[in-house]
């Protein structure tokens, strides 16, 4: 019975990774969730009180600035290790 052939190419190893664990930097997560939290009450005060001085002059823009912090703090929760 033939023998069969070694194997010419040499077995895959993956390259070594670093053993260093990356760290999100301490501002990160308070940005986060501070930035959700004022992008939820920006909507919610636009609903509960559209008479507002501040909010009745932005009118639909009020939807626009609520989901711009809460998508930057989406943004910002991919960068958290």
């Amino acid at each position: 019975m033939p023998k069969s052939k070694a194997r010419k190419k040499a077995v895959y190893t993956p390259p070594q990774r670093s053993q260093q664990v990356k760290i999100s930097p301490r501002w990160l997560a308070p940005t986060m969730v501070v930035s959700w939290i004022i992008g939820i009450l920006w909507i919610s005060v636009y609903y509960v009180a559209p008479q507002a001085r501040f909010l009745s002059d932005l009118q639909n823009w009020n939807l626009l600035i609520g989901f711009v912090f809460i998508i930057f703090g989406v943004v910002l929760s991919t960068r958290w290790r």
